[in-house]
């Protein structure tokens, strides 16, 4: 195995993100995110600690998730397992809004978990649609089967939410998504899965570089069971094992292996309130467009990069068709 055990390595694989990348991210809740709060039926959230990370689903009607600026806010009776709300557990999250591809990210640590969890936001950024677009995730409709064995969820799954968890307890949520069979697959007691084009941030593969505890749900979209796995994650970019993750003439940069695995599948009460199949239409008053280059105004980051880059995307239409373009080029 051609192990990536380190930075270095891992830049030299799939490259240093470009500087401006974290200038999309805002410490805190501004009016765009608390609209999308205010029309997400579901979210993912991955909380623990220094020693690990586990992964749980929340959700209801629109809305059921709230806050203010400085915090998120909901009520613990609408997670699937609330007890993995701890204060002072590094908190990382994905909110979903039907009909949208694009997906909202809130970090941060969980205050308090007295009846309502309230997380205290450290990063609020918008996700690129990628994921969700390979996954087909608003085409289905409900009543999909899901079979209960893990290996044959594992093989018809095309959505997952990645759990990672950094040494200082900084937690970290990530989408995927892919055909059934080519987003993850078991092999003996391992699983392995690809890593594809994304939002060109790579805390996810960092934290596993650092702290290799993980945690993800896996979805069949239009089903309302879950596989949730925990287990110990290694980077390779062996060939071997990217090859059968290849779609058309792309093959993965690199592919990620998870050992001491505990896969256990069960229906999920929060994918169920949230309703999310068929897809509603896409609220008319949110565009993640606009949310990119409002999050990109509002970063604390000063500097002439900065205003340029600001200036740049504030261009009527420009973020919109650098993202059409994107999706269009760069799925795989």
């Amino acid at each position: 195995m051609t192990a990536i055990d380190s930075i270095a390595a891992l830049e030299a694989v799939v490259g240093k993100a470009p500087p401006a990348i974290d200038l999309k991210v805002i410490d805190h809740l501004d009016a765009t995110a608390l609209r999308w709060l205010a029309a997400s039926p579901l979210m993912f959230a991955g909380t623990g600690d220094e020693a690990g990370i586990a992964i749980t689903l929340a959700g209801g009607a629109r809305g059921f998730a709230s806050g203010d600026a400085a915090a998120l806010s909901i009520p613990l009776e609408l997670f699937d397992d609330p007890a993995l709300l701890r204060p002072g557990a590094g908190f990382g999250s994905l909110f979903l809004l039907p009909g949208i591809g694009e997906t909202l990210r809130v970090n941060g640590r969980v205050e308090s978990a007295d009846g309502v969890a309230r997380i205290a936001v450290e990063e609020c950024y918008v996700h690129c649609a990628k994921a969700l677009i390979r996954s087909d995730f608003w085409k289905a409709e409900p009543g999909e089967d899901a079979p209960a064995d893990a290996d044959a969820f594992v093989a018809a799954s095309r959505f997952m939410a990645l759990a990672t968890i950094d040494p200082k307890g900084a937690a970290d949520l990530s989408p995927k998504g892919d055909p059934a069979g080519l987003m993850v697959r078991t092999d003996g007691d391992a699983l392995w899965f690809p890593d594809r084009p994304g939002n060109r941030r790579t805390d996810s593969f960092r934290n596993i570089i650092a702290q290799p505890r993980i945690a993800a749900a896996l979805l069949i979209p239009g089903a309302w069971a879950v596989a949730t796995f925990t287990g110990s994650a290694a980077l390779t970019r062996d060939e071997a094992a990217r090859a059968p993750f290849t779609v058309g003439d792309k093959q993965p940069l690199l592919a990620a292996r998870v050992d001491d695995l505990a896969i256990r599948v069960a229906p999920s009460a929060a994918l169920r309130r949230a309703a999310l199949w068929p897809a509603a239409a896409a609220p008319a008053d949110i565009s993640p467009a606009k949310m990119f280059a409002e999050h990109l105004r509002l970063n604390k980051t000063k500097g002439i990069g900065a205003r340029i880059a600001s200036a740049v995307v504030s261009i009527p239409g420009f973020m919109q068709k650098g993202l059409d373009k994107d999706y269009k080029d760069n799925l795989y």
